[in-house]
């Protein structure tokens, strides 16, 4: 399969299901021949990002980091995947004017439903009171404007959301 760098830019809340499509999309692309890198939300916090809080000046700080990072990798040809929830537009917007070839995807659920999957118990910590600043609790999520792509996955599968993404990148001639 034909392919050239790309940064597809995976947003949304905490439990929306990012990382879980995110994984999918790289699996399918390296099934077909394409080298893709991935940089999840969690495993950049603990590398890239350590020692950055939650503020809103920490968050920008951290999806900047991302941007840069996706941004060679784009310049020099690799495709990557960012999985982050970057909550505030500007941030993203920021990270769309760098990176050339960008393709934002709105991982949309209504934040009822992401506590309910909650695995790692954070939405009820931050109803709780036990946590600060919770994006979607406490703090907000500014939903992203024009997004190339938007699954809704309170409405559709996994799969459904898999296929969406890999069609778009199809239809805009990153893979073949």
């Amino acid at each position: 399969m034909a392919h050239k760098g790309f940064t597809l830019w995976f947003t949304g809340l905490s439990g929306s299901g990012k990382s879980t499509i995110s994984e999918r999309v790289a699996h399918r692309l390296q099934k077909s021949g394409i080298p893709v890198e991935v940089l999840d939300g969690d495993i950049v916090r603990t590398h890239l990002s350590k020692g950055l809080g939650f503020s809103r000046e920490d968050r920008d700080e951290n999806i900047k980091r991302v941007g840069f990072v996706c941004q060679l990798l784009t310049r020099n040809g690799v495709p990557n995947i960012a999985s982050v929830i970057s909550p505030y537009r500007a941030a993203r917007d920021y990270n769309r004017q760098k990176i050339k070839d960008f393709v934002e995807v709105y991982v949309s659920c209504p934040v009822e439903i992401c506590a309910q999957r909650d695995v790692k118990g954070l939405y009820k910590k931050a109803q709780a009171g036990e946590i600060k600043g919770f994006t979607g609790v406490d703090d907000p999520y500014e939903e992203p404007l024009n997004p190339e792509v938007t699954c809704h996955t309170d409405k559709e599968s996994i799969d459904e959301c898999v296929e969406k993404v890999l069609q778009k990148l199809q239809t805009m001639g990153y893979v073949g």
